[in-house]
Formats: C-alpha cells, structure tokens, sequence
C-alpha cells in the first residue's frame, strides 16, 4: 500500500497568536519561524497519530483489488472519495462507479467497501500502482473541528523545537516529549 499526498493543508490547526501566547512572546521578529515550528510539529504529530489534521487530498496506489469486500483509508478521519481508478496492462485507465461502493467515514480508518451484490472489477491490471483511490482526510475547519488536544500537542512540541533548536541529545531526535505523547497516545491508529 503507497499513499502520496496530492494537496496539503492550506493553514495550520494552531495559529501564530496562539503559538506566540503559548511561547509567551509578544515581539514580531520571529513570525515566520514560529509558523514553520507550528507546521514541522503538526507533521511530525501527524505521523506519530496515524491521523491527519487539516483537510487535504491522498492518493492510495493498490497493486490488485483485494480480497475482501473493503478497502481501509488511512489517515483518518476520513471526509469522502473522490474517485477510485484502475488501469490494465495496456495503461488504460478506468474510473470505478460510485454507484458500486459505499464510503464508510464512521470507521477509523475509514474505507471504501463494495454496495451489497457488487465486485470490484474482474481485469488484468498493469503490475503495479494498477488501482488509484483519491480521497479527502482531515477533520475540517482549523478553529472549530481540530480536537483541542491535537491543537495543545502541536503547541508544546512547537515550543520545544523553539527552545531547544538544536538537539543535543541523541534521544531527541527519536522521542517526542512525554506530554505530546500522552496527548495523542490515546487516539493512535496503529498501522499493521
């Protein structure tokens, strides 16, 4: 399974006021490196929970259709699909009908599954990345749907890569800090 990232986040879940109270900083000199703070620690949170927090675009590239009856989306929470494409061994494309899956969004992560009395489609698919799902993941609107935990772990990592911004402790590079990790320990999607 391969995922690519399509269109990233247009803002950050934490806002330069927010990250500067949090720092306890009131000059405008250092602005454009807090917002960079905010966003390496939003990224690196990201990957620590399995989740994505803004909303943004990924491609899951699929050798074969599976097995089964679903197809499981990572990065939850999951909003919608946007297409699901396959290609054969002649590299023509096709587009799965929307009208033969479902999107299951309660689900962490969520997935695309087959409507009852449907299958996938039965053709030889070119070798690899022969099946293209493009979705939408993330919890919305920055202010009001992000949890606050999220949003408190993005802050306290930041200001620890604002204090510390070389790391002098090999550990550092490797371990989020204690309070970062209870924050979003609890809601980690575990990838097996």
């Amino acid at each position: 399974m391969k995922t690519k990232l399509i269109t990233g986040p247009t803002i950050e879940p934490v806002t330069l006021d927010d990250a500067k109270n949090h720092l306890r900083i009131d000059t405008t000199d250092e602005h454009t490196y807090i917002m960079d703070l905010v966003a390496s620690a939003r990224r690196l949170i990201e990957l620590h929970s399995g989740r994505r927090f803004i909303t943004q675009t990924w491609e899951l590239a699929l050798d074969k259709f599976p097995s089964g009856n679903a197809i499981a989306l990572p990065y939850p929470p999951l909003q919608s699909v946007t297409s699901v494409t396959y290609y054969d061994t002649d590299d023509s494309d096709a587009t799965f009908s929307s009208d033969d899956y479902y999107v299951d969004t309660y689900a962490e992560p969520g997935a695309l599954a087959l409507n009852y009395g449907e299958s996938w489609p039965n053709t030889t698919l070119r070798p690899t990345n022969g099946i293209i799902v493009k979705y939408i993941v993330g919890y919305g609107d920055a202010e009001t749907d992000v949890p606050e935990m999220y949003k408190q772990a993005i802050k306290i990592l930041a200001a620890e890569l604002y204090e510390r911004r070389e790391a002098t402790d090999f550990r550092q590079f490797y371990e989020l800090p204690w309070s970062v990790r209870q924050l979003i320990g609890y809601e980690r999607i575990w990838h097996v």
